[in-house]
């Protein structure tokens, strides 16, 4: 069975006045059917370019992304994005109905509602529709853009530091609801981060990628299996483990045997 997203050799250069610069050189990988892939790397390392290539909002200088074995040449109508910046994301004059019903406005009125009103119920913010956008705390407004994604029923899921913003209880609960979704929805996701913790107590794989112009150094499975909490997980000898690994591939910044 084929993976669902392949990115074989890609490469991106930005021509810009004071010279070219090379985001992204050589990068492959493949994420599977309901897997949670999570990519890390160092701060400023090419990992939005690369989104962008994913979700088809840039042509890639070279290399080619594949979705379902399909070139992607521009925006795939079965990909959604959740981004770190939640307070631009939402429309602030739309209910969070509205907001989680606005990427389905091609769909009848009663399949946009209904849509909508699983997808907040699976956020826990059902009693929150009729709220607007600016009544809700950090963390609820990013569950909101969590949910509209949701709605779109979408194949693929990418996600651009989505937690970064809130605080480290917000980010918490945030976290164990991604897991707790994608469990129940058999969602596939991949999640960029460029915290080491995060990526290892969500992913099923850790894409670690080297510093830019950025290209895989390795991808390790994470054996934590499918129920993880917080205090337990992250206290594990198995998550240490892994999570100095990690950090060590990070410094490593090269191509090595996974």
């Amino acid at each position: 069975m084929s993976p669902m997203l392949e990115v074989t050799g890609l490469g991106h250069t930005y021509e810009a006045k004071d010279g070219a610069h090379t985001a992204i050189s050589g990068l492959s990988f493949t994420v599977e059917n309901g897997e949670l892939l999570c990519v890390v790397g160092p701060s400023g390392c090419g990992k939005s370019t690369l989104l962008r290539a994913i979700s088809g909002l840039i042509r890639p200088s070279e290399g080619t992304v594949s979705l379902h074995g399909t070139p992607v040449e521009g925006v795939p109508a079965d990909l959604a994005v959740v981004f770190q910046d939640y307070s631009r994301s939402l429309f602030p004059w739309l209910s969070v109905q509205r907001n989680v019903e606005f990427p389905l406005r091609d769909l009848p009125r009663a399949e946009r509602h209904e849509r909508a009103e699983e997808a907040l119920a699976a956020v826990g913010l059902s009693a929150a529709a009729r709220k607007h956008p600016w009544q809700l705390s950090g963390g609820m407004q990013q569950r909101v853009a969590i949910a509209r994604a949701l709605a779109y029923r979408p194949a693929l899921l990418l996600m651009d530091e989505p937690f970064a913003s809130v605080d480290a209880q917000t980010r918490f609960e945030l976290e164990d609801l991604l897991l707790r979704v994608r469990r129940e929805q058999e969602t596939t996701v991949m999640l960029v981060t460029h915290d080491i913790d995060e990526s290892v107590y969500l992913g099923d794989r850790v894409l670690v990628l080297s510093k830019s112009p950025a290209t895989a150094v390795a991808a390790l499975d994470v054996p934590l299996g499918a129920e993880r909490e917080q205090i337990a997980t992250r206290a594990s000898e198995e998550f240490v483990d892994l999570r100095a690994r990690v950090a060590g591939l990070l410094q490593a910044r090269e191509p090595v045997e996974a």
